[in-house]
């Protein structure tokens, strides 16, 4: 018996040495000289090679510098910042238990442009191009007597999971995905159940995907479906803005009390073709409805479109004039970072992307207890999925379904309120992953 586990052994240990020759003798040299290519015609592959510049040289500094060389270090990687958001509670929960070293890496320029000055890390870097050499010299930088290495949802490079693992790191992937993309070819499945094995511990967002494990054949690490820490994530978010009001008195109220608010958000051209001409429809019904637009690109450009749309047939004002407000029937939000506190304010939300490459996040209105309206484009998002099955959310394809949902719903005020405790439960009947990841590890409050 023990011979055999010795023979199995020894032949992952040959799969993972061939994976990795392979990778860097073929796949790594050929990413090097794509990447360098591609920087020439593309703004955000040049500025992902400009800021690795120095990379060693300023990590070390910060090391030196914000280190203590006494605690435990936790290293969150995340692909970009939707992956990031999912790390933030994890980080902020640790810190203010056990306050260790934190560094967080991104592979992405908007992740790490985003988030450089995120108070909560000690060290905020890219992620090093991912060959052998700068994998070892990166965790030979960060590791002290104890290192955790958190991957967040999916983003593995196989040299740095293969250092951190020479490096006795414990690994973790949170938040992770094993759906069928991962099982569906025999060279996934070769990928992923070799480099799978390198991680100590590796936490599910939904049961679901514990059908599609067997396939991958996994030994080692010890799997458990602990749920999104995105639940987590955007339920404290909206206390915190709950606590923030953004809007004057004189926007948001009428003699009556409040108005009726609708909010769309992180909208692109494809939603505001079909939902600024309702908008202007149903404001005739509607008289006291406020409608505040917040795009995903706020660009000189995409306002001017906007504007274009709106003008002479409503009224409309931007944020930053929001001083100047006197009764416009739009407040289009020419700035980034305020999203999450405005759908605070919402009696109805509708979530963009959903007409265009695939919906964005439909728990941030779901949070404060709300209908949420979104259009067909949702295999990227299973809250989405989840949330039309319950009813806080509502699914059109079409303006003239847009205009039946929304009229329906702000007409219908017990439709509107039963529908929000929906949105709510939601959120509150799955909040939790992050305590359960943290106990799991070893680590008690």
């Amino acid at each position: 018996m023990a011979f055999k586990k010795i023979k199995i052994l020894q032949m992952k240990n040959l799969k993972l040495i061939a994976l990795l020759t392979l990778y860097n003798l073929i796949l790594i040299p050929l990413l090097y000289i794509l990447f360098h290519l591609l920087s020439l015609s593309n703004k955000k592959v040049k500025k992902g090679i400009k800021g690795r510049k120095n990379l060693f040289k300023n990590l070390e500094d910060k090391i030196k510098e914000k280190f203590n060389p006494q605690k435990p270090t936790f290293w969150f990687h995340s692909s970009s910042l939707g992956e990031f958001e999912q790390a933030k509670p994890l980080i902020s929960k640790l810190k203010e238990k056990f306050n260790p070293n934190i560094i967080v890496t991104f592979f992405s320029p908007s992740g790490y442009e985003h988030s450089k000055n995120y108070p909560l890390a000690d060290v905020i870097s890219y992620i090093p191009f991912d060959s052998i050499f700068n994998a070892k010299k990166f965790t030979n930088l960060i590791k002290s007597e104890k290192t955790y290495f958190f991957l967040m949802k999916y983003d593995i490079w196989p040299n740095h999971l293969y250092m951190a693992r020479k490096n006795n790191f414990i690994i973790c992937l949170a938040n992770a995905i094993v759906d069928e993309r991962k099982t569906a070819s025999f060279l996934k499945r070769i990928f992923y159940s070799t480099f799978y094995e390198l991680i100590d511990y590796i936490f599910l967002i939904s049961k679901d995907d514990e059908k599609n494990l067997p396939k991958l054949n996994l030994k080692k690490p010890i799997i458990l479906s602990t749920g999104d820490t995105r639940y987590d994530q955007v339920f404290s978010r909206s206390k915190e803005a709950l606590k923030r009001p953004i809007f004057p008195d004189d926007v948001i109220k009428q003699d009556k009390g409040k108005k009726k608010i609708f909010v769309i958000g992180s909208s692109w051209e494809d939603d505001e073709k079909v939902v600024i001409p309702v908008v202007i429809k149903i404001q005739k019904y509607e008289p006291e409805l406020l409608t505040i637009l917040v795009p995903h690109e706020p660009t000189e450009e995409n306002l001017e479109r906007i504007e274009k749309e709106l003008k002479d047939k409503i009224t409309f004002i931007r944020f930053s004039k929001i001083k100047n407000y006197n009764s416009e029937k739009v407040i289009i939000v020419d700035s980034v970072g305020y999203l999450m506190r405005i759908y605070a304010y919402a009696d109805i939300a509708y979530v963009g992307g959903s007409f265009k490459q695939g919906i964005h996040n439909v728990l941030e209105p779901a949070t404060y207890g709300i209908p949420v309206i979104y259009g067909p484009k949702i295999n990227n998002s299973p809250e989405a999925q989840n949330l039309a099955k319950i009813g806080g959310g509502f699914i059109v394809k079409n303006k003239k379904e847009f205009y039946k949902t929304l009229r329906k719903l702000l007409s219908d005020e017990n439709l509107r309120n039963k529908s929000g405790r929906k949105s709510y439960e939601l959120i509150s009947s799955n909040i939790g992953a992050t305590e359960k990841i943290i106990q799991a590890i070893g680590l008690n409050f």
